[in-house]
């Protein structure tokens, strides 16, 4: 093997690791940023809308889980109930809300 392909290979496997955990990272951030959104929404029109937000346990457990960086968990609950309250969703493209 030469020597240009013996430096490619091994810059690439030094150079690949990095790359792999790069869109995670994101990912990650962007949930979290999501997560916040909606938990921020959810506290907004919650007094408004009693009656189609029951379950509040289950919301505050899916609060909880946002904070912890269980998103996976936290999303899909509080996504329900502000469908369930015909509440628009937040766009995933906006900045993360100031807490």
């Amino acid at each position: 093997m030469s020597m240009i392909v013996k430096g490619l290979l091994a810059g690439g496997l030094i150079v690949s690791p990095l790359f792999a955990t790069a869109p995670a990272s994101a990912a990650t951030m962007n949930d979290a940023a999501y997560c916040q959104a909606l938990t921020k929404k959810y506290l907004t029109f919650a007094p408004a809308h009693r009656r189609e937000m029951v379950g509040t346990v289950e919301v505050n457990v899916a609060i909880e889980q946002c904070k912890a960086g269980d998103t996976a968990a936290g999303i899909p609950v509080l996504e329900r109930k502000l469908r369930d309250a015909k509440v628009d969703l937040p766009s995933r493209d906006a900045p993360p809300a100031k807490p």
